[in-house]
């Protein structure tokens, strides 16, 4: 079946790796999903009033978000050909081999894991295009969809906050977007975890 969505993402977040894991695993299958991947920093929400953005910090006071962020968007937007190995390698460096995100020489490294040159893309990355790339695109999810938090599956107007339990599964994923444009449900929250 042929679907077409956005998903949210910040490599920190467990239950976005779960997803991402999903979508990446049902793209490998040969999936007839055109997915859109879209960046959202999970600090920015907690932006008390009055407070500066994260966005337009100085770079020390970015937290261990931002900078993992702008590098994804530099892959994705100007080596599209390499986005997913990046995202699975960005994800697998996070949760698996417990890498700091926030750490430009830990960037470079999954960059060059994938085949690319790290140097052009940190150049983009300091050019500040990724970061105007990721402020605008965060902020739009947030004005648009009212998004507050990773992974938030998105098609047409409907947006849905998602968290899976178990990383890759391509039945949980498809079960979810079958759900996606059920807008009779609002919320199905269980009071506890699964055993």
């Amino acid at each position: 079946m042929s679907r077409s969505y956005a998903v949210t993402y910040d490599y920190r977040c467990p239950f976005a790796r779960n997803a991402h894991e999903a979508v990446l695993a049902a793209l490998a299958d040969g999936a007839d999903h055109e997915v859109t991947f879209r960046p959202f920093l999970l600090d920015e929400p907690h932006v008390e009033d009055g407070e500066l953005s994260v966005f337009d910090r100085p770079e020390d006071e970015w937290g261990s978000g931002l900078l993992a962020l702008m590098w994804s968007v530099a892959v994705r937007d100007n080596y599209s050909d390499h986005f997913l190995a990046w995202h699975a390698a960005a994800f697998r460096a996070r949760h698996e081999h417990g890498r700091q995100m926030g750490a430009a020489e830990v960037l470079a490294d999954l960059v060059a894991e994938i085949g690319l040159d790290p140097q052009p893309v940190a150049d983009l990355v300091a050019s500040g295009a990724p970061l105007a790339t990721v402020a605008s695109e965060h902020r739009e999810l947030v004005k648009r969809h009212d998004v507050f938090g990773v992974p938030t599956f998105i098609a047409g107007d409907e947006a849905v906050f998602v968290r899976f339990m178990e990383p890759g599964r391509v039945d949980d994923l498809e079960r979810a977007l079958d759900m996606l444009l059920w807008s009779r449900l609002n919320e199905f929250k269980r009071t506890r975890l699964p055993h």
